[in-house]
């Protein structure tokens, strides 16, 4: 099980849809979250895409001297970039981060904002022009000399002179809906995502692409992207949960899922119907809620429990097949360490020894001291 966090490059705070406790995403700040994720023992790292967000190549470029172990998961973007230019920038991230660049391929479902990027594509061409990126990328970074001519890509002598640390390249991870989406999966990528969908759904989404890559004698790996607001008791996780979105007018949601509504992503239809925009059915399935979709792009739904709910339901989609954990919580800063110190004790190794016990700090007492020469009690597993 490998468990990442999420860099809040498009803005953090307490509440969803106001500025009301907000907090302004500096480097100060990502650097606060990076590097407490890096010591409580996270996997990595996820760093999101899109204009509404601050670049992800510039922030890991900058994070990645300021942490050990961290792993950054980080977009590229087929059809707005080459793909050789892309293949020698992970290359060069993957070298000076020593091996601790993972790779998001994102398609991208706004077709606003892909036409302002520059890409008129529909949805069908995009998978299109991503499959003939990846073939180009891939054998890049494998440190061939590449002539290709697709549909919609042409390069010669395509390459990369210094190759990456990671054999045969920086793994890369990805996440779609469509038959589209899962048809580019089986064939080319190492880790599939799907958003936080009731667990009958990702069941089957998890199966149909395993039975895809079967076709091409590939296997692939699963990852799942969530949000959690884990308290010590149910009854205060749920409060939590109402208290993120108690500033978020009815209007505001109304112009929300209107922007949602231009998208010609599959998987944020499936995440819109979850709660179809209204607030009273939003526990989906036990301790799943899917509040944040109300106003937020993208993933939309939350564990939401104490501790042992949300391991328990974290082990329900581990039983699925999912490896990769990709959780997030507003603030960020914060609920990295409360998931750590709350959840990592009940979630296997290598989690269970880390900083949820408190046995990461070998050389000294972990907790404050009592009166001047206490040490605390040791707390029971």
């Amino acid at each position: 099980m490998d468990v990442f966090w999420f860099l809040p490059t498009h803005g953090d705070g307490h509440f969803l849809g106001t500025t009301q406790g907000a907090r302004p995403v500096t480097l100060n700040y990502l650097k606060q979250v990076a590097q407490a994720a890096d010591n409580l023992g996270y996997h990595g790292v996820l760093i999101p895409t899109g204009r509404s967000c601050e670049d992800s190549w510039v922030i890991a470029s900058a994070l990645v001297p300021l942490t050990e172990r961290l792993r950054y998961l980080v977009a590229i973007r087929p059809g707005i970039i080459s793909p050789t230019v892309s293949a020698r920038m992970a290359a060069t991230l993957d070298r000076l981060s020593n091996g601790r660049l993972l790779i998001n391929v994102v398609t991208g479902g706004d077709p606003d904002e892909n036409r302002g990027d520059g890409s008129f594509l529909d949805h069908s061409e995009r998978y299109e022009v991503t499959d003939e990126f990846l073939k180009i990328w891939r054998r890049v970074l494998q440190g061939e000399s590449v002539d290709f001519e697709g549909k919609h890509l042409k390069v010669q002598n395509a390459k990369a002179l210094y190759p990456p640390v990671q054999k045969p390249y920086p793994p890369l991870y990805f996440g779609g809906s469509s038959d589209a989406a899962h048809d580019l999966a089986a064939e080319q990528v190492d880790v599939y995502l799907t958003w936080g969908e009731p667990p009958a759904a990702v069941a089957e989404k998890l199966a149909d692409v395993r039975e895809r890559a079967a076709r091409h004698g590939r296997t692939v790996k699963f990852g799942i992207r969530l949000h959690v607001i884990v308290r010590e008791t149910e009854d205060e996780a749920w409060q939590a949960a109402a208290k993120l979105i108690e500033h978020i007018s009815d209007e505001t949601i109304a112009a929300a899922q209107k922007s949602f509504s231009r998208f010609d992503s599959e998987g944020q239809r499936r995440m819109a119907a979850l709660h179809d925009g209204r607030r009273d059915n939003l526990e989906i399935a036990p301790n799943l809620w899917a509040g944040v979709g109300l106003v937020r792009g993208g993933a939309g739904t939350a564990l939401v429990g104490n501790p042992q709910q949300v391991a328990e339901r974290i082990k329900e989609y581990a039983d699925l097949g999912i490896e990769s954990f990709i959780f997030s919580g507003y603030p960020h800063l914060e609920e990295a360490y409360r998931f750590a110190e709350l959840v990592f004790p009940l979630l296997p190794e290598p989690y269970a020894s880390l900083a949820g016990r408190g046995i990461t700090n070998l050389t000294g007492p972990f907790g404050e001291m009592i009166a001047n020469d206490v040490l605390p009690a040791t707390a029971k597993a």
